[in-house]
């Protein structure tokens, strides 16, 4: 007992003096999580909920730290020059160190609590980005590659009797000057890239093991046959293990079960209660090994009842969750943080943004070319959330990168498949994101689907399409977009919306983005626009789901619900859940007044030259001069364009007249355009204004008519549309119809 005293007095004696030797920078932002952060007590949470048990040791702290040189340097003796604060990344504020270093060495002392005598010791890692090299006591024990998964080594051979431990790491992340997965880090942000993570950014820890002992675990609920289909893999000899398995609701015992190890066991679950976003249910599962009787480890973990699949409905693939359809929205998460960069400043700090995009009406979240640490999906799971898990991109949005290391893309998807797949609330893996870095697809996804056919597997979000995997997701900003029906894939608008809008002191750095509001009046009034279209996308044209851009502000980008310090929700809560809970439960219903040439193509008027009269819109307009087209106009490669006519210029004008008949009693306030529009253009309906839009779509949309436009429509009699379309780059498209909306299901 003296000596067990005396090693924890040790202990935090020398917590105290490595948190005098720390400091936090300064970032152009802090969140308040991070006056929380406190030295001697950094991410205490047990990190591996899914996996736990109850002997550990927290690494995490102040450590020693200095830049590295070269990729030969030798471990370096002595005590290093400089402190770090473990296990914040070195370009982060909370680090104390706020510099980026391509090269760095780590190290600490630690000592192996006298109660795990005769165990083996297991060192962990969340995670290191890029690539490490880990020694103990001065020996080179093995090395990782991979910035986004864990690792762990056996130690017990290295260590050195009862007294202090040494453990150094040696870090190398060449960020954009490697071709390996990255996401968003860049070593010159701006835009839509940002600062870089180099090194240690998730929690080291230690625990002790038997010989033989659970390594891992796999989870697959099956609600159909209320079952749970489980596998104990073992390390260490397994002859004569039985696995005993007690699943509870709560404390409470619903099922004992016994079976061999590194077997798949089919446990019953009986009167099973599922796992939803409205109802997040977790049972808890004790697994432990027994031989002679004798107990030799034992774990906790939970798991959730549900089941994610593709479903015929109505002439759609869809979206089902537990045997039912559920439009999925939620926002586009990338998981930075002004203070922590990469690693959240505490675990309150991950609750908070899940907490409040639930609390905003969400009940998905694409987590996007990030994967988090375990705690963050632990946090989904008690929440309900769903989870399109991306796989981080390389090479992405940077120009003049190295080739894509393809063996390491792979290996790091499968092994981000590996390390997740127990979590009930990830349900679908995004291999690629834009076509960046996208090679191989076919065979990514076939792969991924057999490891693991439990989730659906979405080929590219808004990336090229092979036509294989589960779902057919497109990118429209700023309005949502529907892609055109295939009838085997489940139909997404993966990104949309990117509605910026500045507070004051409470913004990185300010940059241009998709469209930005001058008040949250008129942000809140769009938002409510966008969510009633993806109504009307889900009700029509069979959409399944849909990602908005974005949770937070990140640096200079500024279309974040919350900003990037997370101090201000920009958008009145409840005006949002409502706008969500109509996009996710409601219906409204689409009426054609004037039909797009998306189906069937419609004769226009066109001149790509300036008409020599600013009149070219009015009704009585001669254009008698003009082309003859049928719509729609556009180049090939254009994102969802069914071109008829080319176009290829700057500008064109068009003009198309058409009759109204025994529409009278229409009511002239649901009367909305039905358009896709590559870039700008502005829409007149019998010579007044309907619309001036920005920007691009990818597909087809419902825009609001102007009042006055409603009014001048003849809705028994001849009418004029005239269109002025403006290409700025890339692809280009215009066609343009009139619809009208309703509650009701037209008859």
């Amino acid at each position: 007992m003296k000596n067990l005293l005396s090693i924890a007095i040790l202990a935090l004696i020398t917590q105290s003096i490595q948190a005098q030797n720390w400091t936090p920078k300064k970032a152009t932002l802090m969140t308040g999580f991070s006056k929380d952060v406190k030295a001697d007590n950094v991410l205490p949470e047990y990190p591996r909920p899914q996996m736990v048990r109850k002997d550990w040791l927290n690494l995490n702290g102040v450590w020693q730290f200095q830049p590295g040189v070269n990729a030969d340097d030798a471990l370096p003796q002595g005590k290093l020059a400089r402190t770090i604060l473990v296990p914040f990344p070195v370009e982060s504020a909370l680090s104390g160190v706020m510099e980026h270093h391509e090269r760095l060495w780590y190290k600490r002392s630690f000592r192996i609590p006298t109660t795990w005598k005769g165990k083996d010791v297991l060192l962990h890692f969340g995670a290191v980005d890029f690539q490490s090299e880990i020694f103990i006591n001065g020996k080179r024990i093995g090395s990782h590659k991979g910035g986004y998964d864990p690792f762990s080594f056996n130690i017990t051979q290295y260590l050195k009797g009862a007294g202090a431990q040494t453990i150094s790491v040696k870090v190398y992340d060449p960020t954009d000057n490697g071709g390996n997965p990255r996401g968003k880090q860049s070593l010159h942000p701006g835009g839509i890239m940002y600062t870089s993570t180099t090194g240690i950014w998730q929690t080291v820890w230690l625990e002790p093991v038997a010989k033989t002992n659970i390594e891992n675990i796999r989870m697959v609920p099956d609600i159909d046959k209320s079952l749970l289909n489980l596998t104990v893999n073992t390390e260490g000899n397994s002859d004569g293990i039985v696995v005993n398995v007690k699943v509870k609701e709560g404390n409470k015992l619903v099922k004992s079960f016994t079976g061999d190890a590194n077997t798949e066991l089919s446990i019953p679950v009986p009167n099973e209660k599922l796992w939803s976003p409205n109802s997040p249910f977790l049972y808890n599962i004790e697994i432990s090994l027994n031989k002679n009787g004798r107990q030799i480890d034992q774990i906790k973990s939970y798991f959730g009842m549900r089941k994610i699949a593709l479903a015929d409905d109505h002439g759609y693939k869809k979206l089902y969750l537990n045997n039912k359809f559920l439009f999925e929205l939620g926002p586009l998460d990338q998981g930075f943080w002004p203070d922590g960069i990469y690693t959240a400043p505490t675990d309150d700090a991950i609750k908070y943004d899940l907490s409040t995009i639930k609390k905003l009406g969400f009940n998905m979240v694409r987590k996007h070319i990030k994967v988090e640490p375990y705690r963050w999906y632990y946090w989904a799971d008690k929440l309900g959330l769903l989870i399109w898990q991306d796989m981080p991109s390389a090479n992405s949005y940077t120009a003049h990168t190295p080739p894509v290391n393809k063996a390491e893309f792979k290996s790091e998807l499968q092994r981000m498949v590996e390390t997740h797949w127990n979590s009930p609330s990830i349900i679908m893996w995004v291999i690629f994101n834009e076509s960046q870095g996208q090679h191989d697809t076919p065979e990514l996804v076939k792969m991924v689907k057999k490891m693991d056919p439990s989730r659906l597997v979405n080929q590219a979000s808004g990336g090229s399409h092979f036509g294989v995997g589960d779902v057919f997701d497109i990118h429209s900003y700023p309005p949502p977009a529907a892609p055109a029906n295939n009838h085997f894939q489940a139909l997404a608008c993966g990104e949309y919306g990117g509605i910026g809008y500045v507070v004051p002191d409470h913004t990185w750095k300010k940059a241009p983005t998709y469209i930005m509001m001058k008040d949250v009046k008129d942000y809140t009034n769009l938002y409510r626009e966008f969510a009633r279209d993806l109504e009307i996308f889900k009700t029509n044209n069979g959409l399944s789901a849909a990602v908005y851009t974005e949770t937070t502000d990140v640096e200079s980008e500024l279309n974040g619900l919350m900003t990037y310090d997370r101090a201000i929700i920009k958008v009145p809560v409840d005006k949002i859940r409502d706008a969500n809970y109509n996009a996710i439960h409601g219906m409204l219903y689409l009426s054609t007044i004037l039909a797009t040439s998306k189906e069937n193509p419609r004769q226009w008027k066109y001149t790509l030259e300036q008409p020599n009269s600013n009149n070219w819109y009015l009704p009585n307009f001669d254009a008698a001069n003009w082309k003859d087209g049928q719509a729609g106009f556009g180049s090939e490669g254009t994102p969802g364009a069914v071109i008829k006519t080319n176009w290829t210029t700057h500008d064109i004008w068009l003009r198309q007249s058409f009759s109204l008949k025994n529409i009278s009693k229409v009511n002239r306030k649901n009367l909305m355009l039905n358009i896709h529009h590559d870039d700008a253009c502005t829409v007149y309906i019998n010579g007044v204004k309907a619309a001036e839009l920005n920007g691009a779509t990818s597909g087809y949309t419902i825009t609001n008519m102007s009042e006055a436009a409603q009014n001048a429509l003849h809705l028994n009699g001849e009418n004029i549309m005239a269109i002025h379309c403006h290409q700025d780059g890339g692809g280009q498209y215009i066609d343009a119809g009139i619809s009208i909306i309703s509650n009701s299901k037209p008859e």
